[in-house]
């Protein structure tokens, strides 16, 4: 584990060499890194950057996992949360936010320490996180229908943001203008205006579930991802048309767009990563890599090169982070 570890915390301060990897496969599994006693399923993963810190939402084991990437290692595990499923770390006022399925609660902890600090009552269902840099607040989708507005300084809930039913994923566009939002149990995609709280509502051309998306910035697109039938749909972020749709993988949860390589990469409970690229038609499949049965949920980062993937434990795996290159 030591010598991994050395390796895994040189590679994320060092590029790859790829010159010589043109035969190699898309994604490179590099390493596994085991959570231990943990069970049930694990949701969304959040980044703690400056730490080098992965920040993952143990639904199943009632706890918040804290991972430190550089010793490959879990650093702590934090017990008595109540289902977590979404989890962010907050720059701006350094802190983790981890939103609570169990009890509708979102908790924040303390960057430095991950001691706590607030308690926010949503009341039912709190999910998916996001942090809004532009405006400096987060966002979280909870209940029958809404995205919570919270003000990180004060912790209070300071506005909704109503919905028709209750939001899977979503994001904020890069300008900080717009969030798109899933609302499956709706069979729409809402997208929303930020300064003024409009709303629009694109629908989903009779497919159903969808749950991931992610933005292309350089596209102009959204991407949903569907899981009846599993198919990857791109929306034009300026008018919402179908620009692109292609099929993935089964029971995604986690999608994620590779701006360095042009690629978008597909993580679902059938136990594989789809890693897609664009070509004349829309998309085709680069390739299929496999994991294991129910690791639906990952998380991409950028800034350290690194595609993680969440995998609970099962009959031949035990609970681990796995971590892949992109080649």
């Amino acid at each position: 584990m030591l010598r991994w570890a050395i390796l895994l915390s040189a590679s994320l301060f060092w590029p790859a060499v790829t010159g010589a990897q043109t035969a190699s496969p898309p994604l490179i599994l590099e390493a596994k890194i085991p959570l231990g006693q943990v069970s049930g399923r694990i949701d969304h993963l959040g980044i703690d950057l400056e730490r080098k810190r992965l920040l993952v939402a143990e639904l199943g084991n009632n706890s918040l996992g804290v991972v430190d990437l550089s010793a490959g290692k879990v650093l702590h595990r934090i017990d008595g949360v109540s289902e977590p499923q979404g989890v962010a770390y907050v720059p701006f006022s350094d802190s983790v936010f981890v939103a609570n399925a169990g009890d509708g609660s979102v908790r924040v902890l303390r960057g430095k320490d991950l001691t706590p600090i607030g308690h926010i009552e949503l009341g039912d269902d709190a999910d998916n996180v996001r942090v809004d840099r532009a405006r400096k607040r987060v966002l979280v989708g909870y209940g029958k229908g809404a995205l919570a507005v919270i003000d990180p300084v004060s912790l209070a809930k300071t506005a909704d943001i109503r919905l028709k039913a209750h939001p899977e994923g979503f994001q904020i566009d890069e300008t900080g203008t717009q969030v798109f939002v899933n609302v499956p149990d709706a069979h729409e995609i809402v997208v929303v205006d930020l300064a003024t709280g409009s709303t629009q509502s694109l629908p989903t051309q009779g497919a159903g579930s969808n749950f991931p998306m992610a933005i292309d910035g350089e596209a102009h697109r959204f991407l949903v991802i569907f899981r009846n039938p599993p198919t990857l749909m791109a929306f034009s972020s300026q008018d919402g048309h179908v620009a692109a749709k292609v099929d993935t993988c089964g029971d995604a949860d986690d999608v994620f767009v590779d701006r360095k390589r042009h690629r978008v990469y597909v993580s679902c409970g059938e136990g594989a990563v789809d890693v897609l690229e664009p070509d004349q038609q829309g998309y085709r499949r680069l390739a299929r890599v496999p994991t294991a049965s129910g690791a639906r949920t990952s998380l991409f980062v950028p800034e350290l090169d690194r595609l993680f993937v969440a995998v609970r434990a099962g009959s031949n795996e035990p609970a681990a982070i796995w971590v892949f290159r992109p080649a």
